[in-house]
């Protein structure tokens, strides 16, 4: 296997790995190294740049720990996690299956919460939320028995592994639906925030120009077997950042109508006057139950 020159060097690759017995891997390696060998020729790579890329690679990977995940952030702001997310989900994100990337801070055991308990496990400073959701299947009929997993961060815009002052698992948790396919809890309207940047997607986003921030938005997971995991995010309409999300999260079925309401004694505390309500349906397809590999502990 002598390389005459760079032209012939992909072919001379694609066929060292024609021994490839699983089929999946050999098609998924064959088309990866068909598209890196023409991005280095497209973008007429040089030596340095190279060694730039594989330190960004590392790095990557020595930011990554049990609290953050600097490889599913550096996806996230390429769009490239979203467009994996829309290859495989609702028509290519079109219908109201309403898929959402996974993002940086999922964890996997938030506690099972009764519906109509809140998600707030310390002091937690922000308009009371009441969220209301629906889950059915394509024909419309409720699906009872769904674990939904929901998960946000502050108003001041931190997850609680992010923040000290926030109790282990605040604004987390699990909730079943019920024969009508319905769940509801309490919470705190959240607010946007910016995307870590202390690791390499930071040091992309400034050198880019580009400002950091998601809009506001509760993320839940759906899961029954039978069903399709479902993986979304609800986005707070009015949001500033709707249209610049920094990672390319939002689609038009995705942004919920967060109610305002003044005046109004809130559904559990009279005293409580000024609160946000969220009703929400969402979409289930039949297919394989299968959770995600959490991105933190």
């Amino acid at each position: 296997m002598i390389i005459e020159n760079q032209q012939t060097l992909t072919d001379m690759v694609l066929a060292a790995m024609e021994g490839t017995q699983n089929a999946r891997l050999k098609e998924i390696m064959t088309a990866l190294v068909k598209a890196l060998h023409q991005f280095a020729r497209d973008a007429r790579l040089t030596e340095e740049e190279f060694e730039v890329g594989l330190q960004i690679l590392n790095r990557i990977g020595q930011e990554t720990n049990d609290s953050h995940n600097e490889a599913v952030l550096f996806s996230d702001i390429l769009g490239f996690s979203t467009l994996v997310c829309l290859l495989n989900n609702g028509n290519s994100g079109a219908t109201e299956t309403a898929a959402a990337l996974l993002g940086p801070f999922w964890r996997k055991h938030s506690p099972s919460t009764e519906n109509g308990g809140t998600i707030v496990r310390s002091k937690t400073e922000g308009p009371p939320l009441y969220v209301r959701g629906r889950i059915t299947d394509p024909k419309r009929h409720a699906i009872a028995d769904v674990e939904v997993d929901v998960w946000q961060a502050s108003p001041v815009g931190l997850y609680e592994n992010q923040d000290e002052s926030q109790v282990d698992m605040n604004l987390r948790g699990k909730f079943m639906t019920d024969a009508n396919g319905e769940f509801w809890f309490r919470s705190v309207k959240p607010a946007g925030y910016p995307v870590p940047t202390h690791g390499p997607a930071g040091d992309l986003l400034r050198a880019q120009n580009r400002h950091p921030y998601r809009p506001a938005h509760l993320h839940f997971l759906g899961f029954k077997h039978g069903f399709k995991t479902l993986i979304t995010q609800v986005f707070v309409d009015g949001d500033e950042r709707l249209n610049s999300d920094v990672v390319f999260g939002v689609t038009r079925h995705l942004i919920g109508e967060f109610k305002e309401h003044a005046d109004t004694p809130s559904p559990d505390d009279p005293s409580v006057t000024h609160w946000c309500s969220l009703d929400y349906d969402f979409m289930m397809e039949p297919g394989e139950a299968k959770l995600p590999v959490p991105p933190i502990k």
